[in-house]
């Protein structure tokens, strides 16, 4: 099939990668962002999938809305006869939608009808679940509601955080969408209506959203921190500034710190939550570079009494 491949940040580039090696299906262009600002300098910077596309000597259209008539007539003069979606960052209209024969596919990370939205892997972590995955399905004007042609499951590990299980899922999802691509062509996969039960959401996570409460029990915090990590980054209050939290690991034999409460000794720091403690092996402070927990206290000289999140 003729294809145009709607993606921007790192994690499309596994299934854009896929879909070019095909054999059965020609990358005509590709859709992504408009340069954004990015570093010190604030200059203008290609997403990484145009990036990719533009080694690959394909066609990069970077309209400021999917609805401007000159994107929508030059999808038009293409005609492509699907368009795979990964992590594209905008919506896409109804006249937009009816252009390819074979609509708008997205590779969705997570297990639909759970957590649809734009924050999917953070939220599976935040939120416990022991199995997460990918999904494709026909894009529609709802959110994450089109009807599903495959998914792909993968096991959280313990110390998961967001980033690992996001690249982990981004590669297992590349040869779910070059699959599903294959399935449509030659007419052997139909979309299934999503079930009415079971559905969540999954906004995106807030700065707000990734303060770290210590009233919490330990294993919500370990949580927060995976699923915050790396972005927007689990954080807390240090002396009025914010320390951000890289890693931490629950301690169940540590029960006599109150929430908030800091221990450290010569090789760890320790932190009470509402129920027991947890190690912070990794921090950050503002305008710093991470480092250990113990090596942060140390140079923080804490004295008696301090805690974390006043």
């Amino acid at each position: 099939m003729k294809l145009v491949f709607a993606g921007t940040p790192e994690v499309a580039v596994p299934a854009l990668d896929a879909l070019i090696a095909s054999d059965r299906h020609e990358v005509a262009a590709v859709v992504t962002r408009p340069d954004a600002p990015a570093g010190r300098g604030r200059r203008l910077v290609a997403s990484p999938v145009a990036e990719r596309a533009a080694e690959a000597g394909i066609e990069v259209l970077k309209p400021v809305r999917p609805r401007d008539e000159d994107f929508l007539a030059r999808l038009r003069e293409i005609a492509p006869d699907c368009c795979p979606v990964v992590a594209y960052g905008a919506l896409l209209p109804r006249v937009a939608l009816d252009i390819p024969q074979n609509g708008w596919v997205n590779l969705h990370f997570s297990l639909l009808p759970a957590w649809r939205g734009a924050a999917p892997v953070q939220h599976s972590l935040m939120a416990g679940d022991e199995v997460t995955g990918a999904s494709t399905f026909q894009i529609e004007e709802g959110l994450d509601s089109g009807p599903v042609y495959g998914v792909v499951t993968e096991e959280v590990r313990p110390t998961d955080t967001s980033g690992d299980l996001l690249t982990r899922l981004a590669f297992a999802g590349a040869g779910l969408l070059a699959a599903t691509m294959d399935g449509i062509e030659d007419g052997t996969l139909k979309a299934v209506p999503q079930p009415d039960e079971g559905v969540t959401l999954a906004p995106k996570i807030t700065v707000e959203d990734a303060r770290v409460d210590w009233s919490a029990p330990a294993l919500r915090v370990d949580r927060v921190v995976r699923g915050c990590t790396p972005a927007p980054g689990a954080w807390t209050l240090f002396r009025g500034e914010r320390l951000k939290l890289v890693q931490v690991k629950p301690v169940p034999e540590r029960t006599d710190l109150e929430p908030g409460e800091i221990a450290a000794g010569k090789k760890n720091l320790y932190v009470g939550t509402g129920s027991h403690a947890v190690e912070l092996l990794w921090v950050q402070a503002q305008g710093k570079k991470p480092m250990g927990g113990a090596d942060w206290a140390r140079g923080a000289r804490l004295t008696a009494g301090e805690r974390l999140g006043a």
